[in-house]
């Protein structure tokens, strides 16, 4: 969602994250799973507010609402 004829700031205070010349995002699902050894001390295989940081700084944040095709470094000519 963007209008050409504002600017970057007026479209973002309207349009929000959507805001985005090359068009809005879509939603995706992402299923991850985690496999290796229990720590017997806490019960956990990785406590799961460190996977939400990881899955959120490797995937979510480059991801969200972009254009994949042209916002997206590493999905360049995939």
């Amino acid at each position: 969602m963007y209008r050409e004829e504002w600017t970057e700031e007026k479209n973002a205070e309207v349009f929000g994250k959507c805001a985005n010349p090359n068009w809005h995002g879509h939603n995706y699902n992402l299923f991850v799973t985690v496999k290796g050894e229990v720590t017997h001390a806490t019960g956990y295989l990785i406590d799961l507010k460190d996977l939400k940081v990881i899955i959120n700084d490797r995937v979510i944040e480059k991801l969200d609402h972009k254009n994949i095709n042209k916002d997206v470094p590493f999905m360049t000519g995939k």
